[in-house]
């Protein structure tokens, strides 16, 4: 048996913090989207029936991860074999993550290569009942919206998945300095810095139009971008890069950065700004985003 599926990058169109749990914990309220760049997970199995798991890591983006018990995707592996009854007898399985998105960039990399890992696996496995979504918000609080690839506005830690509205045809491009940006620190930063809670926007069922959608998300904002450019400067320049390009409605930094996106009307807008960008020697993606799922 081969199986294969691919691992969108979740893009936080907006990124509000809302509170603070109990916990420590602070709550979220962010609409996320799935733009076409994507890592590519291929399982196989093997010979043997023993349950094992084993992860080959290659790709562009491929270097320096590890492919041990800490990778994401072999602990979704591990998490479905502990709902099996029979986990010994289980037959192993090789996969091998093509990685071609930026890591530790917030578009959400790592949680869609565990999401598409709970899928093939739980596939081979035969453990299509199991309960998936519990098991993703044990991986990571991005890894639930990643199980379905599908517009969702995401609340709570990213454990309250709700519909978005209906997204019109558009263009994204995706510009990442090559940077690795550790999301703690961003954080901290925002909490001696800003440390202010933001409220929910109001959200329509459907916006009519690229320019509508445009309207709404203009009046929300990225509430960690400003500690991530103060932490990075380079981040404004990418975002003040994308905003001058012809076409482009909106420009604004993806979860704790340190990846950027640009919303176009069209892809030749975007596909245009992605060759022009990338002669700075920074990573470029662009094509459509659809509000329809972008498969698997």
């Amino acid at each position: 048996m081969s199986l294969q599926s691919l691992a969108h990058a979740k893009i936080n169109l907006y990124l509000h913090i809302t509170g603070r749990r109990s916990d420590g914990y602070h709550e979220l309220d962010s609409l996320a989207v799935f733009a076409p760049a994507a890592d590519r997970l291929v399982l196989e199995e093997r010979d043997d029936s023993d349950g094992a798991a084993f992860l080959t890591i290659e790709g562009p983006f491929g270097a320096g991860l590890a492919a041990d018990d800490s990778n994401l995707v072999l602990r979704a592996a591990s998490a479905l074999r502990e709902c099996s009854a029979s986990p010994d007898h289980l037959p192993a399985i090789t996969m091998t993550l093509d990685k071609h998105l930026p890591v530790a960039s917030g578009i959400g990399g790592g949680s869609a290569d565990a999401a598409a890992a709970l899928r093939l696996v739980a596939r081979a496995w035969g453990l299509e009942k199991v309960d998936l979504q519990t098991l993703a918000a044990k991986l990571g609080a991005d890894v639930p919206v990643c199980l379905d690839q599908v517009p969702r506005r995401m609340k709570g830690v990213g454990d309250m998945l709700s519909d978005a509205p209906a997204i019109p045809d558009c263009a994204i491009l995706l510009v990442n300095p090559g940077i690795a940006v550790p999301t703690p620190s961003i954080f901290k930063h925002w909490k001696e810095a800003c440390h202010r809670f933001s409220l929910a926007p109001e959200l329509p069922v459907s916006w009519s139009d690229f320019p509508d959608m445009l309207r709404t998300l203009k009046q929300t904002e990225n509430d960690l971008q400003a500690s991530a450019i103060a932490l990075y400067p380079v981040i404004g320049n990418v975002i003040d890069a994308i905003a001058v390009q012809p076409g482009c409605g909106l420009a604004r930094m993806s979860g704790s950065g340190a990846t950027c996106f640009g919303l176009f009307g069209n892809d030749v807008d975007a596909q245009a700004a992605a060759k022009v960008l990338s002669k700075r020697g920074w990573w470029c993606d662009a094509g459509m985003l659809h509000g329809a799922s972008v498969g698997y």
